[in-house]
């Protein structure tokens, strides 16, 4: 090996992703080339006492084995992809099931089902006893319903809502590299390795760099995405090479080859965590510098004197992003105000309450329900 192994905290409950790529052996369909291995490291977690969460893609590749008109396009329609989705998709897990002599359960999640409060409980309560009862959730998306507006879109980030919602102590994203490098290494021979990531800024999203295949979608910009909303709840990430058999061996002994992005030691709520990284902005205020001073430093509730612009289209209770005047983000809060009745008040104070009368206190968005980024 070229790069040496790091030590990491030892782990009771991981979520482990298997992408497209590793699941179809670099072809158009299931194949076992390397699942077989992933399926071997699951075994072996479970006699250790280790518990797993299983996130698995492929049920566009499994469907596509039945319907050899498709295998050949390279664009395939939406309504296409839905319909292979819903094929492979009882193929997939009657794939795993075959490695297994416990039994495995399959949960298919979209963005609108965790973006509501109520339906998130619901899912984690499920995932809780599953786990309870010693069964191997698999979960996926179900690409059968999702539209594009309203979907997770990858199964990166999905595998970070999973680790959250099943309180992981480790995310693994297995991937066909060996982890993050600051350039592509299938494109650059000088390509230089990363093992260590402690914090997730705008210059570790610049090494990232798109990519995908027909059957799957996402690429090292996904896997940096879910680390960074593993690591806001204080949960570790780790990035290795998934067709290399003693990266899992490693694993096992709480040793890395890969490359690791640390969780925080503070994480924050539940609550905060859903609306920085699971709800999507609808909109965003642009507040003066007199108010970034009392948001950042003495965590108070935004005002209407402190709005300066507003941006989007948005109702009560949407998400917004709180800009400064520079236009960097400094938050993310549920809004009190739609964005009408916001463009009445701008700049206001007390005379907010006269305009508005009765309407939420003058108080555009509550300190309660604000997450400073």
């Amino acid at each position: 090996m070229d790069q040496k192994l790091i030590s990491i905290k030892p782990w009771k409950r991981t979520v482990i992703k298997v992408g497209s790529t590793l699941m179809t052996g670099g072809t158009d369909r299931i194949s076992t080339k390397y699942i077989l291995t992933i399926a071997s490291f699951i075994n072996k977690c479970r006699q250790r006492g280790r518990e797993v969460v299983l996130v698995s893609s492929g049920a566009v590749a499994a469907g596509i084995s039945t319907q050899p008109s498709l295998a050949g396009k390279n664009q395939m329609t939406i309504p296409e992809r839905q319909a292979l989705a819903a094929i492979g998709q009882p193929l997939l897990i009657e794939q795993w099931g075959r490695f297994f002599d416990f039994p495995c359960a399959q949960m298919l999640l979209t963005y609108d089902g965790i973006a509501d409060r109520k339906r998130l409980f619901n899912a984690r309560n499920t995932l809780t006893e599953l786990l309870k009862l010693g069964v191997l959730p698999i979960i996926n998306e179900n690409d059968t319903t999702a539209v594009e507006e309203l979907n997770v879109g990858d199964n990166d980030n999905l595998a970070a809502y999973a680790a959250v919602m099943s309180e992981a102590d480790l995310l693994i994203i297995c991937s066909d590299i060996n982890g993050l490098y600051n350039r592509d290494p299938r494109r650059n021979s000088l390509a230089e390795f990363i093992p260590e990531v402690h914090e997730i800024n705008d210059e570790i999203f610049a090494l990232a760099e798109g990519s995908g295949s027909r059957v799957g979608t996402g690429g090292m910009i996904t896997k940096i995405q879910a680390a960074e909303k593993a690591a806001s709840a204080g949960i570790n990430t780790v990035i290795l090479n998934g067709t290399r058999f003693e990266c899992f061996e490693n694993l096992l002994r709480d040793r890395l080859f890969g490359t690791i992005f640390y969780g925080h030691q503070k994480k924050i709520s539940a609550k905060r965590h859903w609306m920085l990284h699971v709800l999507r902005s609808s909109g965003s205020i642009s507040v003066d510098s007199g108010a970034v001073a009392v948001l950042l430093k003495r965590g108070a509730s935004l005002l209407p004197s402190g709005v300066t612009e507003i941006s989007g289209e948005f109702s009560s209770g949407d998400a917004v992003d709180i800009l400064d005047d520079a236009g960097v983000r400094i938050a993310r809060g549920l809004v009190r105000y739609d964005r009408k009745n916001l463009e009445e008040i701008i700049g206001m104070s007390r005379e907010a309450r006269e305009v508005l009368p009765g309407r939420n206190g003058g108080v555009v968005v509550h300190r309660g329900e604000m997450v400073l980024v």
